[in-house]
């Protein structure tokens, strides 16, 4: 573990299904950094709007709900932040398949991502941060010193996902992950608001036969050159 880094940034951007918590979490705690997934804010706001009656698609009842929703921080033993929303840790409801189909939808809102986007850099300021989502080196935490980008093809995402469902001992059909995983990156890709893109100055790493500890490995290094 590395704990005397000057840097103190890390953004970790990519499409769905990619690995970014994986390798965010790994790679923090091999830097000895927090770790902070948005996905997982985004997943928890959508549970409350579909827990709520709330039409995914109504954004001015959605600006109005983000607004009055408390955002908390746990650490727990994996290496997560456990979300705790209004009081409330929800992080056991986030996997469920109604949150996977509508959070993209609910996350495209602007007054949702303006919320969270205030959230973020509050979490940001503490430093020692490695951060992943869909916008974090372009809009999230531009100043961050490290961003790094992980692409892999929607077919290989797609069989990520596939394994790890059925590791988790949940059957679904691989077609219906795969045609849920483009029609995710179009929606992200073409958002009016923080579409899915690389920050400029991103290094841009292909994820597609390496391990996770070689995308891990390959970002430390980055981390460990950047501060000497």
């Amino acid at each position: 573990m590395v704990s005397n880094l000057k840097l103190q940034l890390i953004a970790i951007d990519g499409p769905v299904a990619v690995g970014k918590s994986s390798v965010g979490r790994l790679l923090a705690k091999r830097l000895g950094f927090s770790f902070f997934d948005t996905g997982l804010m985004y997943r928890a706001f959508t549970w409350k709007v579909l827990r709520l009656g709330v039409s995914p698609e109504d954004e001015k009842e959605l600006s109005q709900l983000a607004n009055t929703t408390r955002f908390d921080f746990v650490p727990s033993q994996e290496g997560f932040l456990s979300v705790v929303l209004d009081g409330e840790d929800v992080s056991s409801e986030l996997l469920c398949p109604e949150i996977e189909k509508k959070v993209s939808v609910v996350s495209k809102v602007a007054d949702v991502r303006r919320v969270m986007v205030s959230v973020q850099r509050r979490f940001a300021q503490r430093g020692q941060v490695a951060m992943a989502g869909r916008d974090i080196g372009t809009v999230v935490l531009p100043w961050a010193e490290l961003k790094v980008f992980l692409i892999a093809s929607v077919k290989e995402r797609a069989n990520r996902r596939y394994k790890e469902l059925m590791e988790r001992g949940e059957k679904i059909d691989y077609n219906i992950i795969l045609a849920d995983l483009k029609q995710r990156d179009e929606n992200d890709s073409h958002r009016a608001v923080s579409p899915l893109k690389p920050a400029d100055d991103a290094i841009i790493i292909d994820t597609g036969g390496l391990s996770l500890k070689q995308v891990v490995d390959k970002i430390y290094n980055l981390s460990v050159e950047l501060d000497s």
